[in-house]
Formats: C-alpha cells, structure tokens, sequence
C-alpha cells in the first residue's frame, strides 16, 4: 500500500451521484445549430479563418491559434457557417463573446485532411506535442490550459505525471464513467502523454468512491504490461480534485506559493485530457466532443457524449428538462460551477456538467447573498480552508477594498473552491468577495500597466526632443566653425580698407596743410592787419612744424583778420 498524505481543511459533501449513473453513455443528439466560441481556453481568442456562407466539414479547423498561449477551433459537424459575432456564453461576467456558428446539415462528414500516427514512439516527443496543439486540446478538467503547454516540459526533469480522476465535486460523474467505459483509452492516452513528457513514472488518482472506475484502470494496467503506472484511491474529501490538493495527497510534496507542479517535478493532467490525446494520435480527431453529465430536476439524469458548441438548452430538453420551468441553470458543479445568464450558451471543451434548478440544502449554490448575515468569527472558514488561508480576514479587507492588504493575505492563492461559504454559518458568499477582489485588483494592474506605457511614451518623447535639440545645435555649431575662415578672411580684407581710407586721408589732409594757400582780398591792409597776418602765419607754420602745440595756441588766440 502507498503511503497518502493529506492537505488542511476539506469538507464532506453529500455527493448526489447515483442518478446519473444509472444508464451507459450514449451520444446526444445533434443539434441544429452549433456555436462555437473563439476562446474555449485560458489565453489569447483563436482567429476565425472561415467566412459566413462557406461550407466546413466535420474535424475542419476554422479558428487558428493566436499565440503561443492559444487552442484552434474545430467544427463539430458539418454545415454552414451562418455567422460571425457575439453570442451569449458561460462566463462570470455575463457578457457574449465572439462565436462562429454553424448550421449542421445532418450528414456528419468528417474532414479528409486527417493524419494519424500508428506508432508515436517513432516521433521525437516535439512532434507529438505539435500534433497535440494542433488538435486543440485543452485541460478538460475545468481550467482549459492548452494540454501542449503542460506537455512541455523545457530545462525541467519530469519525475512524476498524475492523472486526475477525483472528480470530487456533487453531481458530476463525467469523469467517473469515461473511466468505466473507456479505461483503456485512457491509459493509452496516459503513456502517450508520458512518452511526451519523457516522465519516469505515473499516477492516476481516484476516490475510494469509485469502486467500478477503480477496478476498471486496475484490469488495463495489468493487460497492458504497464508497470510504471500507479492507480491509487485517495480519499472522499472536498476539494481532493484540485490539483495541488491531489499532488499533496499522493505524494506529499506541496506546489510553493504562486509556482507551478513543474516547479517540483510534477505534471497533473485530467481523465478527460488523456482520452483527448488518445483520439487525437490514435485517430486524428481534434476536440470537437465531450462526454457532460445533465443532473438536477431532469426527468432523466445521465451522461452524454456531446459535440462542442451544442446548447445547453438542447441537452436539458433532451433529458426531460423544461425551459418554461428552469429558474438557474449552473455550468459546472455546484460548488465552483457559474450561473448561466442566457440557456442558449454553448458547451464548451471544459464543460463537465450542467446542473438544473437544484435546490439541495445541503449542497451551497451560487447567489446566496439573499440571506447573508454579519460574521460571527467562528473560524469554520479557516479550518475548511484547504489551502490553509483566513478567509475571515480576506472577506474584511475585500470588503474594505483595501486591495493592497487583501494581497498580503495571499488572495490570488485562494482556489475559489467554496468550501469557506459551505461551512459558514452567516452563509456570507466569501468567494464572490474574493472573485472581487481578484477583478479589482487586476483592473487596477491593467490601469497601471497602461500609466506606465503612457510614462514611458511621454519620456521617450522628451528624451527624443532634447536628442533633436543637441543634434541642431551640434549642426549649427559645425556650420559656424565651417564658415569661421571665410569670415577672418572678410574682416582681415574690411580693416585693409579702412587703413587705406585712413591712410588717404591722412594724406589729404597733410597735403592740404602743406600747401600755401595764398589769401585772398589782402590790399589795402593797415600795417597793424599786416602784422597780425604774419604773426598768425608764423604760428601756424610753428605748429605744423610742432614747436608749438595746439594748446598754447588755444590759450592765446589770436583773432585772424583775413577777409
């Protein structure tokens, strides 16, 4: 016997299972119209590739991935693709979201461009993990991460790859019965997920409330000689499907805070992935089907196998349901599942079950905050807590919206598995509160991001302004220092023409000087002018010759009497 550990908290839930299982799987009906959303997975929306009026085969792609994070879209039957736009489906948010929707024309003609692989062991594991994408398969345990991404394994060693077959929520036995009715595709799937992995050794984990599915994976592993499979029953304990949960219990190694199983040699991959994979080598077929389990007020509760995109209001009718009746409908488990807005919503490639106006007391559903009461600080929420939280002091600060202390109570590790608002007695709807808190802070780090672009933008454009300022000045500066000798050049050449107008008028002017001029009107004089003539001729003759200056001539002036 292999030794389980166990994980904090947990709660016992009434499981309501039985109905469901009474009749074998069996294909739903085929739907006349099937809408297939863009983003069936966690990452970017595919890319439609088809236009409204072409005609698609069945396993034809027609939405391409849009990024490495990404999953393609397949059609699930044959028809016409009618439209292009935004149908209502099942999100929190209540709002629609691009579709591509088919009118099916009943014939179900699969798509001839299929390549199966006989023998995977052939192909490098790069090239089972392409083919894996290229079908579309994502994790079909509910969070719809693309399977390839999980399969890639980079710079890590892969000890251990856990297959989980829990499925621990009330009402849902999807997982259950796929493991009854196809065991052994599964453990195909599971070696083919291993070769990919290049893992040492595999885990599949079932609860101890599964006797059939649990004998049904023993027999397959011994038929098929595969040692190097583990299948262990773990306990009935809410929430024991999730996957840190299951890691923890079936090895006894925990997933740190905000890392991943990769982290710590580990890989986890649903039942439902597995058979994907198994379908996708073996046969060639992309993700286009499902096996969801229909329970509630049905007339008929079972599993069925049904195409992607298919209505949910179809499979409630199918099963005995009556539209003018339903008051919620939940897409998933009680628990964790979200209320349907609009029954026309489609299935998805991670819906596992579609429950129908139930109202078992014992069992939480979504919308309780009718009868929320003020918190009494018993503490039963942190007890049940499976990922060891407060959630009493989480529920204050989310209230509070103070958003930075919510955080350091380690909001964003809370799994948003219910079990606080299951134990709760003022049935306050905690995890709606921390869904909230969750949105908020997000927005606010969307808000930020897109400051911090704008920041940056506005700081690129000043620091590219000041870059185009120096590159002028250094621009004019080399201009100047061009023209700088042509410009000594001109002033060189100006002051050789002042000299020269200097020099000649130096020169004039002495030559006025030196040149008697005789006066004019000087008969007839008295001897006093004549005199006064010829002193003022003697000084001024003195003067040019500098043996008087000018001052002594300013001191006594002498009146000049010529006429």
């Amino acid at each position: 016997m292999r030794r389980l550990f166990q994980f904090h908290g947990g709660v016992h839930l009434k499981e309501h299972k039985k109905d469901a299982m009474t009749q074998s799987v069996q294909a739903a009906r085929l739907p006349k119209q099937l809408v297939l959303p863009l983003q069936q997975h966690i990452g970017a929306p595919a890319e439609a590739i088809v236009a409204v009026g072409d005609k698609v085969l069945k396993g034809q792609l027609i939405a391409r991935p849009a990024s490495t994070i990404s999953a393609p879209v397949h059609a699930s039957s044959s028809g016409t693709v009618v439209a292009i736009a935004n149908h209502p489906v099942s999100h929190p948010s209540h709002l629609d979201a691009p579709c591509i929707i088919i009118d099916t024309d009943g014939e179900e003609r699969w798509h001839t461009d299929r390549h199966s692989i006989t023998n995977y062991h052939e192909l490098p594991p790069e090239k089972i993990r392409a083919h894996i994408r290229d079908a579309g398969i994502v994790g079909m345990g509910g969070a719809g991460f693309p399977a390839h991404i999980k399969l890639t394994p980079g710079d890590h060693v892969v000890d251990t790859l856990i297959l989980n077959g829990a499925e621990c929520e009330p009402y849902i036995t999807c997982d259950e019965m796929l493991l009854r009715e196809r065991a052994l595709e599964v453990i195909v799937g599971l070696r083919i997920m291993r070769y990919a992995l290049q893992a040492k050794r595999c885990i599949i984990g079932v609860e101890n409330n599964k006797a059939a599915a649990f004998r049904a994976l023993q027999e397959q592993v011994r038929n098929t000689g595969a040692d190097f499979i583990d299948v262990i029953q773990v306990p009935t304990v809410y929430p024991t499907g999730g996957e840190k949960q299951l890691i923890q219990v079936l090895t006894g190694k925990e997933v740190p805070a905000g890392g991943l199983p990769l982290d710590i040699g580990i890989v986890c991959h649903n039942v439902g992935t597995a058979y994907a994979v198994y379908r996708a080598i073996e046969f060639a077929e992309p993700l286009i089907s499902r096996y969801v389990t229909v329970a509630g007020s049905v007339a008929h509760a079972r599993n069925l196998e049904v195409l992607i995109g298919t209505p949910v209001i179809d499979l409630i009718e199918e099963c005995g349901g009556n539209r003018n009746t339903l008051s919620r409908v939940i897409l998933g488990g009680p628990m964790m599942g979200t209320a349907l807005h609009n029954v026309t919503a489609p299935v998805t490639k991670t819906t596992n079950c579609i429950l129908v106006n139930s109202t078992i007391g014992d069992v939480p559903l979504p919308s309780r905050d009718k009868h929320a009461m003020p918190c009494i600080r018993c503490g039963n929420c942190a007890t049940a807590c499976p990922i060891d939280l407060l959630p009493q002091q989480l529920y204050w600060y989310a209230h509070a919206k103070d958003f930075d202390k919510v955080q350091d109570y380690h909001l964003f590790d809370c799994i948003e598995c219910g079990c606080c608002d299951y134990v709760c007695p003022s049935q306050i709807p905690l995890v709606h509160y921390f869904r909230y808190a969750k949105t908020e802070i997000w927005a606010q780090q969307h808000e930020k991001a897109l400051a911090d672009i704008a920041r940056e933008r506005h700081q690129f454009r000043e620091q590219r302004l000041e870059r185009e300022k120096r590159e002028k000045q250094e621009r004019h500066k080399k201009k100047r220092a061009a023209l700088k000798p042509a410009g000594n050049a001109a002033n060189k050449e100006d002051e050789a023409k002042k000299a020269a107008i200097q020099a000649a008028m130096e020169r004039a002017k002495t030559k006025r000087e030196n040149n008697s001029i005789k006066p004019k009107n000087t008969q007839n004089l008295t001897t006093e002018q004549q005199q006064q003539i010829s002193e003022a001729d003697t000084r001024r003759t003195e003067l040019n010759k500098g043996i008087i200056n000018k001052q002594d001539v300013q001191r006594n002036p002498v009146q000049d009497s010529k006429p």
